[in-house]
């Protein structure tokens, strides 16, 4: 029922550069986000055996001087693989959510004081990077990824008083709007800033023909998590990754 959904995520953060191998995806980034730096396998391949595609995608990432992550998901093809990867040593890292929501009966926001973009900008860019602590080759690679994709994006910005304080990404695919990088600048927590800027986003998604959202949460931010929870968010599944980090 959901697989579309992890289609949308691969389309919405495009790689620098991707390779398809017997029915996985290889995803590269120059390591920026492990969405953009991972294998997806959602495609049943043909005969080969699936160690020796383990060992293969490690050669690639190797070469390409990169940790080995893999992407798992209730989609994974084979279902055996999260037990291989685990006896290949493989660690799991972040066990993450996704939350989808209904656009039917989302409440309109009462601070509309939000800067839109479709395209990424340098202003929008830096706001991002000054909340995230980015680097400057780090948030290069980030222009470039946000930039790939030919879908409709909303790059939000919301203020208070002229000061910038949360902003985040939205992706339409077909009925679908995706948020990403929903962050508030740590001064400005717990004020509901972030709320205001995710109705502004679904406002946005809204008029552009979205019915409904999905965004994807590690467990483990319990801020987050909550918030997405008090705005009627519900758990859809779950996915995590395995990472080996590079000999």
């Amino acid at each position: 029922m959901y697989k579309n959904i992890e289609e949308y995520s691969l389309n919405a953060w495009p790689a620098l550069q991707s390779f398809v191998y017997d029915g996985w995806l290889l995803k590269f980034a120059d390591g920026f986000t492990k969405r953009a730096n991972s294998i997806s396998p959602m495609y049943k391949g043909e005969s080969k055996r699936i160690k020796d595609k383990i060992l293969y995608c490690e050669s690639i990432y190797s070469s390409m001087n990169l940790d080995t992550i893999f992407k798992l998901s209730p989609f994974v093809t084979p279902r055996k693989l999260d037990r291989l990867l685990s006896d290949l040593h493989y660690e799991i890292v972040e066990p993450s959510r996704v939350m989808t929501l209904n656009l039917s009966r989302v409440e309109a926001p009462h601070n509309v004081n939000v800067r839109f973009y479709s395209e990424i900008t340098d202003e929008w860019s830096d706001i991002l990077a000054n909340f995230n602590n980015l680097s400057e080759p780090t948030i290069h690679i980030a222009k470039q990824i946000l930039s790939k994709s030919f879908l409709k994006k909303g790059f939000f910005t919301l203020f208070d008083g002229g000061i910038p304080v949360a902003c985040g990404i939205g992706v339409i695919e077909q009925n679908y709007v995706g948020l990403y990088d929903i962050v508030t600048d740590r001064p400005y927590r717990f004020r509901g800033y972030g709320k205001q800027l995710i109705l502004n986003m679904l406002k946005w998604a809204k008029m552009n023909g979205a019915t409904d959202s999905y965004l994807q949460v590690v467990k483990s931010n319990e801020i987050a998590n909550q918030l997405y929870e008090k705005l009627g968010y519900k758990e859809a599944y779950t996915y995590w990754y395995r990472y080996k980090k590079l000999q």
